[in-house]
């Protein structure tokens, strides 16, 4: 007869990504529509409401323009564009989350932010495998919280320097 402690840990399913549970991280979350989104909370320089920025010429639709934030000049990325929607209508109601990406600072307009969430790593779970699209290279999992679903984000690959090399550019 086998040992039942050895079948039961068998048929249980191991953890998505490698984390030690109680190995947390905090997110900042934000909405764009009726999506959440996250991205990890040391990432995150400041939030600002939005105000107009100066447009690029010959930029691409979702790059907003550029702001001048304490005499440095941030890129400002429209987040519902980026992600293949319309450019979104910006009114005073909408958020600029400034982050660090490496060495360069970004902002990313969304609708609203949400909330400070502390997500324990072994309760990401990994993008599932879809056809069409780089979705994996820019969502580093999704986490169900409270009944909602939150997508957190890389923002390092979602601004890649391939894609927006002149944009990001020092």
């Amino acid at each position: 007869m086998q040992d039942m402690t050895a079948l039961q840990g068998a048929a249980a399913a191991p953890p998505p990504l490698e984390a030690e549970p109680g190995d947390a991280a905090q997110y900042i979350t934000f909405t764009v529509g009726s999506e959440e989104y996250g991205v990890d909370i040391m990432e995150v320089r400041e939030i600002k409401g939005w105000s107009t920025a100066t447009r690029l010429p010959n930029a691409p639709i979702y790059v907003r323009g550029v702001i001048n934030l304490r005499g440095t000049m941030v890129p400002i990325f429209d987040l519902r564009a980026r992600f293949g929607g319309p450019a979104t209508e910006a009114t005073s109601t909408h958020v600029v989350v400034i982050l660090t990406v490496g060495r360069r600072i970004v902002g990313i307009l969304v609708d609203a932010v949400s909330d400070i969430l502390t997500i324990d790593r072994a309760e990401i779970r990994p993008l599932p495998s879809m056809e069409g699209g780089n979705t994996a290279d820019f969502i580093s999992g999704l986490a169900t919280i409270g009944g909602r679903m939150v997508a957190l984000l890389r923002p390092g690959r979602l601004f890649g320097l391939d894609a927006d090399a002149g944009i990001l550019a020092n």
